[in-house]
């Protein structure tokens, strides 16, 4: 078998190159099997990632039984959560462009045959998607797994129960004591966050788009997730002697597939900047009048936390996991069959598949709604679009009319709702937090968890160019396009107009007449950008696109300044 690894490893002219790997204890008959790099965002930093070296060493233990012979090197992995509430939330986003970049720059510079891909968190996965398929060179993804779920007080719980607490402590609702407690148990252990956050959507996203071993959503401290390590490492060998590509895989009906998966968990607004990204570097067109289509067809079968009270992705394991869910949605006609990276079709990987409790994955004749969990919204507050979470909206909040309240930024709004500023009734409106600028469209966690803190939830809403957290519930409607800085509509509205959100109408419009607005607009002017001169946030501002393309990179003849 000719490897790309040969152009490395063979000739007369590379024994340089194998005098290197032989100085880290590499055999020479080693150099013979197919060389597979193992991407991992282990580190010490976040607990989604603590854990995976244990994670590496067994991908790599499967490697070395299926007869190749696996490489490892590192990826940045940055925490939404660490990063939140200060400035450093302007960074994870546009990490995900550094990490692709800098997986295209090993797997290049090193002509490694195959590689799998280490992750958990929220732009990790999709940063190492968005590189292999880019590459379009054998690869398989695995992540760590969800965390436990937290008890306090004898009730299950999770990051976004702590962080919605912080409002009940500013309205004397609970001690220090109580939180300082509540702080010691809500996140027992490594795994990405125990809620339904960017992270986990992703996971399962990915799973159903069939870049991962079928049961991928196994919790994170498990024999069972090493052991699927372990069966990651075998695969990524097989997928390089049957040149099994990310791009034999990613395409139309797989990105379907995982939009259905979407529709059906209430997964994370993020999935709707991840996604649009991933297709960009397949080449496939995202159509979000598609993501329209799919959600008014595609029941919701599954909410867990913060969508539900009662239920984590825990329990959505427990309850047959995303293969008994996939097999719901492809007994009905929902699935495409497609190839997966098992190398069988799709319905193939989910016939053994069984829902085992029906309160956690509801059979279609009993779902939790009979829309998807996400909506696209229009109107002429957002023209090119925006995203809605309605699956984590109150019903008294699908429709509310009221005057607008209006943030340059994310701490003043967060400021002014702990301040009881924040009147029922108003739309907060967070703006210049796109991805232009924010820079990097910082998840507006804070706000709306400091809304349902305060017990604004059934009364206020928000709006923001900015994106939220998985964790984020609430009438939030977020990406709007375009942004402010690019001198949206978001950028001219004013402290008292009438805003109209119809969730299940999908429409999001400011009452404000067209004079008015152009009047306003000759007076407009985009504030000062928060970056330095230099920083990889300015070249970020100056090369991203907007969030409802994906929040990727210009390309080409975008770059031309004129």
């Amino acid at each position: 078998m000719t490897k790309r690894s040969d152009q490395v490893v063979k000739g007369i002219d590379r024994s340089t190159h194998r005098a290197l790997y032989y100085a880290m204890g590499v055999l020479p008959e080693e150099l013979d099997k197919p060389i597979i790099a193992v991407v991992n965002a282990h580190s010490e930093v976040l607990p989604g990632h603590r854990h995976l070296d244990t994670l590496a060493q067994a991908v790599k233990e499967g490697i070395l039984q299926a007869g190749g012979t696996p490489i490892e090197f590192p990826s940045i992995a940055i925490c939404d959560g660490m990063a939140m509430g200060h400035f450093g939330m302007h960074y994870p986003l546009a990490s995900r462009e550094l990490i692709a970049d800098s997986v295209e720059a090993m797997m290049l510079a090193h002509a490694y045959d195959g590689m799998v891909m280490l992750s958990n968190c929220d732009k990790i996965t999709p940063g190492m998607l968005m590189a292999a398929l880019r590459l379009n060179v054998p690869a398989i993804s695995i992540t760590g797994g969800t965390m436990e779920t937290g008890c306090f007080h004898g009730k299950k719980t999770s990051f976004i129960e702590l962080i919605e607490s912080q409002g009940k402590l500013k309205r004397g609702l609970m001690t220090q004591k109580e939180m300082d407690d509540f702080e010691q148990c809500a996140m027992p252990g490594c795994g990405a966050c125990n809620e339904l956050g960017t992270a986990n959507t992703m996971d399962y996203l990915t799973e159903a788009m069939g870049m991962m071993l079928p049961g991928s959503d196994v919790p994170a401290v498990t024999g069972a997730r090493v052991a699927l390590a372990k069966r990651t490492g075998m695969r990524a060998v097989e997928l390089v002697k049957q040149n099994i590509r990310p791009r034999d895989i990613v395409n139309e009906k797989a990105i379907h597939n995982a939009l259905v998966v979407d529709m059906a968990i209430g997964g994370s607004s993020n999935s709707m900047i991840h996604l649009p990204a991933i297709c960009h570097e397949a080449g496939i067109k995202f159509d979000f009048d598609e993501v329209t289509k799919i959600s008014e067809a595609t029941p919701q079968l599954v909410k867990i936390a913060p969508s539900s009270p009662t239920d984590y992705p825990e329990d959505l394991y427990n309850a047959g996991g995303i293969k008994a869910l996939m097999k719901e949605l492809n007994e009905y006609g929902w699935l495409e069959d497609t190839m997966t990276i098992t190398g069988k079709m799709m319905s193939e990987n989910v016939a053994d598949a069984e829902i085992i409790n029906t309160n956690v994955i509801r059979p279609k004749e009993n779902p939790f709604s009979e829309n998807g969990g996400l909506c696209i919204m229009h109107g002429n507050v957002a023209p090119n679009g925006a995203v809605c979470k309605r699956g984590g909206v109150l019903p008294e909040m699908m429709q509310h009319r009221g005057p607008a309240h209006v943030f340059d930024q994310e701490e003043p709004a967060v400021k002014a709702i702990y301040n009881g500023e924040i009147k029922p009734g108003e739309v907060v409106v967070i703006r210049y937090e796109g991805p232009k600028g924010g820079p990097g469209m910082r998840e507006m966690l804070s706000p709306t968890a400091a809304i349902v803190g305060m017990g604004l939830d059934d009364k206020v809403a928000l709006i923001t160019d900015g994106r939220f957290s998985g964790a984020s519930r609430g009438a939030a409607v977020g990406h709007i396009s375009p942004e402010a800085a690019d001198g949206g509509i978001i950028a001219l509205i004013e402290d008292g107009d009438m805003i109209d959100i119809d969730i299940e109408a999908c429409t999001l419009h400011l009452d404000v007449p067209d004079e008015v607005l152009e009047e306003r607009r000759k007076n407009w002017q985009p504030p000062k950008p928060p970056y330095q001169e230099g920083t990889y946030l300015e070249r970020y501002s100056k090369l991203v696109k907007s969030a409802m393309d994906g929040a990727v990179f210009k390309r080409g003849d975008e770059l031309v300044v004129k």
